[in-house]
């Protein structure tokens, strides 16, 4: 379905327990990673719209919904999801984001400006990135410069300039004409905002994770007092796709 928010065609899905005729249920809204797009959470819809009403779109930039017109901030993904509820006329009981999804729930319910019953964080992006470890990114991407232009390497140099990006956990090369959001976006700390967070939240973290790694999940768990953080073995960073049975079930038993 599609709908206009803030002058953007978005692209939207409502689902509601029983279809059309069932239209009842707790509200779980989801937002999704940094270019991705809603049919990232297509395995655990088909397992919570049983029980609940799922609300998923494509964020501006993703999918199907429009460019944003300008360089856009962190505060205006926020205030888009924000005008995009309010449009629906929906009371989510809960606000469900993976990764750069999280970064918006949290910047945006510890402003006050997104409601929720209830938050689930999942690989939640937020902590910024410490010296050390930006350091440690800036040096693989530069060797995966210089390999890449060893003849005759020099052929498949983006195929290996984007595995060396996926190695330290970067989208920066997957963002294309929106590589100035991003680097705007993932800029900021998020923890002043995460400590005003007073809602029940859930974080699911995959152990392996390496884009957003688990001792990112931990901080963000301590500086949130009303939270829980559940680790999945054997999981990455796309935890919900990987092991989304799991994570379904973990939703539920949360959400109730």
């Amino acid at each position: 379905m599609k709908i206009l928010i803030n002058n953007l065609v978005t692209e939207y899905e409502d689902v509601y327990p029983n279809g059309e005729a069932g239209r009842e249920g707790k509200t779980i809204l989801m937002l999704h990673g940094w270019w991705r797009d809603m049919s990232d959470f297509d395995k655990i819809t088909e397992i919570l719209k049983n029980n609940y009403r799922v609300v998923r779109l494509d964020l501006p930039g993703f999918g199907g919904t429009e460019m944003p017109l300008k360089t856009w901030k962190l505060n205006d993904y926020v205030d888009f999801v924000k005008d995009f509820i309010l449009k629906l006329e929906i009371k989510p009981e809960v606000l469900l984001g993976h990764s750069f999804g999280g970064r918006i729930i949290i910047k945006g319910v510890g402003e006050n400006k997104l409601e929720a019953g209830k938050l689930v964080l999942v690989a939640a992006a937020g902590v910024k990135v410490d010296v050390f470890r930006k350091k440690i990114f800036q040096l693989l991407a530069k060797i995966g410069d210089v390999v890449s232009f060893i003849p005759p390497l020099i052929f498949v140099r983006r195929k290996l300039k984007n595995k060396f990006y996926k190695i330290i956990g970067s989208d920066y090369l997957e963002s294309g004409n929106l590589k100035e959001i991003f680097k705007a976006v993932v800029e900021e700390d998020l923890a002043t905002f995460a400590k005003k967070i007073k809602k029940e939240t859930l974080f699911i973290w995959g152990e392996k994770d390496m884009a957003t790694p688990l001792k990112d999940g931990k901080l963000l768990h301590s500086l949130i007092a009303n939270s829980k953080l559940e680790v999945i073995k054997d999981s990455g960073h796309f935890i919900h796709i990987e092991k989304s049975e799991e994570v379904a079930e973990k939703i539920s038993k949360f959400v109730g």
